[in-house]
């Protein structure tokens, strides 16, 4: 009987857990349709995960477009002819207080981390079924508990976890499988190309990037959830902290929330 190979496609595929769920993907046998906005980043992965015997579609895209979310789609079923994954990965944060930062920001956020998970699943939806396949939302604990500082970026989260929740429910008979990941703080450039009160990039991290969980790592813990079919995923400690000390005190939460993140660098609480 002939091995079927599998194809995943993944968003925001240029860098970061992007980068690092196509390589992680190609080294296990996967075909890959990838979409990223950055044309030379893009190219990069591709040529990685090419070097691991695998073919490759990408598109030059941004997922906050409906339009670029189908031809992401129509690209991985016209090469592949079935998809298996879809990592919802592409995001952006911000980093503002609500009474400083300019709406516009905020809707940004929405589309990108929110709209496009919904725009990609809609579409890829018929053949995850055909396949019995999974989808992945890259999320957040800030999916589980508001952020000061990050209302845009939480209520995304937020908004994505109350998406793929139903999206479960809804197909408990059906075979598809669901996942929402949670890798906690991770060195990657989402924080350098976090929003700032007026939406340009803040380009510097708040954080020590070389004490945070890598990317790499971080992939291969999503691989393997989604393996083994997974429903939740949250990684490292402080994540796994954040979640438990709010289920014991949601005000204990609130307080140690708004105490880390006043104490990072430049902090708008400052």
């Amino acid at each position: 009987m002939e091995r079927i190979t599998p194809c995943s496609i993944v968003t925001g595929a240029s860098s970061g857990i992007g980068q690092s769920l196509a390589i992680e993907l190609a080294q296990k046998g996967h075909h890959l349709a990838l979409m990223a906005r950055n044309a030379t980043a893009l190219s990069d992965t591709v040529a990685h995960c090419e070097s691991h015997g695998v073919k490759v579609v990408s598109v030059i895209g941004d997922v906050s477009f409906p339009e670029d979310c189908q031809k992401l789609i129509d690209s991985a079923v016209s090469a592949f002819g079935r998809i298996d994954a879809l990592y919802n990965n592409a995001g952006i944060s911000m980093r503002a207080l609500f009474t400083d930062v300019d709406v516009e920001v905020l809707e940004r956020v929405m589309r990108i981390n929110f709209w496009g998970a919904v725009y990609c699943t809609k579409y890829a939806l018929p053949h995850l079924l055909a396949s019995k396949g999974s989808v992945i939302g890259v999320s957040s604990v800030a999916g589980f508990k508001g952020l000061p500082a990050r209302t845009g970026y939480s209520a995304s989260k937020f908004a994505m976890h109350g998406f793929l929740e139903s999206l479960r429910i809804e197909n408990r008979h059906t075979g598809l499988h669901v996942l929402i990941a949670c890798p906690g703080y991770t060195a990657s450039n989402i924080r350098k190309t976090a929003l700032n009160a007026q939406g340009d990039t803040q380009k510097e991290s708040p954080l020590n990037e070389k004490k945070l969980m890598s990317s790499e790592e971080v992939a291969q813990h999503i691989v393997r959830a989604v393996e083994r079919r997974r429903t939740h995923l949250v990684l490292t400690f402080q994540g796994k902290m954040a979640l438990l000390i709010n289920a014991l005190s949601s005000r204990l939460a609130d307080w140690v929330a708004y105490r880390v993140i006043s104490k990072e660098p430049d902090s708008p609480f400052h």
